[in-house]
């Protein structure tokens, strides 16, 4: 028996899963269990395991400051938060369903990926544009990876702090990606921060861009859970964007936003 919070109120719903030597119908059941995606055995294990890194995190920055705290990580770590583990197929599950809440058969021509740590979802962002550029606030983070992206000949990237972003950037993106990023700024995260972030998201948008918002979500009672909400409200009731529409998924929410003249 495992149990997750249901996505629709908060509740926690029990599923059984069937055995190996279980009868075809009960295969049947459990093939249909390996497609819902939910988070198997080892996806809550590394999971675990990327809460421990944001607790670091949290202690490092207080003592060595913002950026200096993620470099500490990447320091320490390969991939601090094991979102590139081939054992972590709920991420990758997670990164592609992101993408596909683009909107259908728009190919965008310079897109952004803010705080892309290893790059993973601006390689999945390449299919879809002519240019991706990742940025991360840790120099680590963005050395690996290009490495990890070498093949990838439309993606690049640098270093950048999203609460120090270059005017030079300003409208150069029909695209930008916003994934699990924003509750990592620095607290407290007041709605004056957030809206300023909305708005200087906006600014790098040309006209007719496109802003796709992703945090974690798992229940309304949830503390992390509520700053998400938080997060995805600045954006929505921000007059610099239009909310196109919201999804959510376990356990996660998305927002795809349009900039506004």
């Amino acid at each position: 028996m495992v149990a997750f919070p249901d996505t629709a109120g908060g509740a926690v719903s029990e599923v059984e899963l069937p055995s190996a030597d279980a009868q075809p119908l009960d295969r049947g059941l459990r093939a249909r269990w390996r497609r819902a995606r939910f988070m198997a055995p080892a996806d809550i294990g590394l999971f675990l395991r990327s809460a421990k890194t944001d607790g670091a995190i949290g202690r490092w920055r207080g003592e060595v400051g913002q950026r200096a705290a993620f470099e500490n990580a990447y320091g320490r770590f390969d991939d601090p938060w094991a979102s590139g583990s081939d054992r972590y197929r709920y991420q990758g599950w997670k990164y592609d369903r992101i993408v596909d809440c683009l909107p259908a058969g728009r190919r965008f021509s310079r897109a952004l990926d803010l705080g892309c740590g290893l790059g993973l979802l601006s390689t999945r962002l390449a299919a879809r544009a002519d240019a991706v550029v990742g940025m991360d606030i840790a120099q680590a983070a963005v050395d690996r990876a290009a490495i990890r992206s070498a093949a990838h000949g439309n993606v690049s990237f640098r270093q950048g702090d999203v609460l120090d972003l270059p005017r030079e950037l300003d409208g150069q993106f029909d695209l930008v990606v916003i994934a699990d990023t924003l509750y990592y700024l620095p607290p407290p995260l007041t709605p004056a921060t957030l809206k300023g972030v909305a708005a200087r998201v906006a600014d790098l948008l040309a006209p007719g861009g496109v802003c796709l918002l992703a945090n974690h979500y798992f229940f309304a009672a949830d503390p992390d859970s509520r700053l998400s909400r938080r997060i995805h409200d600045a954006f929505t009731w921000s007059p610099r964007f239009h909310q196109v529409r919201e999804s959510r998924r376990p356990f996660y929410l998305v927002s795809l936003l349009d900039r506004l003249p």
